[in-house]
């Protein structure tokens, strides 16, 4: 018992030092950088804003939800706060200016985070219809994996097809460099991840698991994960030369062996650094490998640091 006491004493002074760490490197550096008080005047349609025919595809820094659909997560107040990483639906995470979906299935087509289960990808599919219908020029990455643990749902590749058709822009290296006018009026990159099923083949409609790569460190320690997350994207290429997106989540995520498991007060650590990191970027010389930028519980401001350094890529800026 004291020595499991011990343990966690040693832990809640390593969190403490690393949230001392970040505020203090907060405070030194602050949070300016290219477009840093850009601030879309319509969230909904941020893309729509920076001029669709001049940004290409590997222009934009993507702002993305890790476990989009978590909002209604098993049971409230009981397992809920365990596994739940977005507050917001998913449509209201587009309109609010979310732009790349991480969505878990299993085999029955249920949205699950590791145990839990939630609605329907039925649920899912509607809410990206709704918001594509009451938008022109929003590009979407919709990435669809099988949860670890589970199976692959039978024929989802089809059920994808058949949903999304329409909106689907087929797997093709050239589009990285396409602008986002160029694409219309197609709009969604949707990468399905299998975990056994074969992956989509080159020019059909999905995109591989080969395309959206990120280096996942699982930690509840907010300066480990800065650090880590900015070491793994100075080690990528530039935007403009990989034909894959990249993915940094600005994220810490509980752990087994720590008594505070749920997810909002432990994301909190890190949450509030975006802007830190953006800024840490173009201080280390690696705003150029900035791709996907993932969060749990977004929020305008985090939205608007994307946008923003988007914004300056297109004017030259950055």
């Amino acid at each position: 018992m004291g020595t499991q006491v011990s343990k966690q004493v040693d832990r809640r002074k390593s969190v403490s030092a690393e949230k001392k760490t970040l505020c203090d490197l907060s405070g030194s550096c602050g949070h300016e950088f290219p477009g840093c008080d850009y601030h879309p005047p319509d969230r909904k349609n941020w893309m729509s804003g920076i001029n669709p025919e001049k940004v290409h595809i590997n222009q934009i820094v993507w702002p993305g939800t890790h476990d989009s659909a978590t909002n209604k997560i098993g049971i409230p107040c009981i397992t809920r706060p365990f596994a739940q990483c977005q507050s917001l639906s998913i449509y209201h995470q587009l309109c609010v200016g979310t732009r790349v979906l991480d969505i878990r299935v299993q085999e029955d087509r249920k949205i699950c985070h590791g145990i839990l289960v939630t609605y329907s990808i039925d649920v899912v599919i509607r809410d990206v219809k709704k918001f594509l219908s009451e938008t022109q020029s929003e590009i979407i990455i919709l990435e669809i994996r099988t949860e670890f643990g589970h199976e692959d749902p039978p024929e989802f590749d089809k059920y994808l097809e058949e949903q999304l058709g329409e909106y689907l822009i087929h797997q093709d290296d050239h589009v990285f460099g396409k602008t986002i006018a160029e694409l219309l009026p197609k709009r969604i990159i949707c990468v399905w991840k299998p975990r056994k099923s074969p992956q989509p083949k080159a020019g059909g409609p999905l995109w591989s698991a080969g395309h959206l790569k990120d280096n996942w460190v699982d930690t509840d320690l907010p300066s480990t994960k800065f650090e880590n997350n900015m070491k793994h994207l100075s080690e990528q290429q530039p935007v403009h030369s990989r034909k894959f997106f990249y993915r940094v989540e600005n994220t810490v995520t509980p752990q087994a062996d720590n008594p505070i498991l749920c997810v909002r007060p432990v994301t909190g650590r890190i949450r509030g650094y975006a802007r830190l990191f953006i800024n840490q970027c173009i201080a280390k010389g690696c705003a150029d490998k900035l791709q996907i930028f993932s969060t749990d519980f977004i929020d305008g401001d985090f939205v608007d640091a994307c946008a923003g350094l988007t914004h300056a890529r297109v004017e030259g800026k950055a």
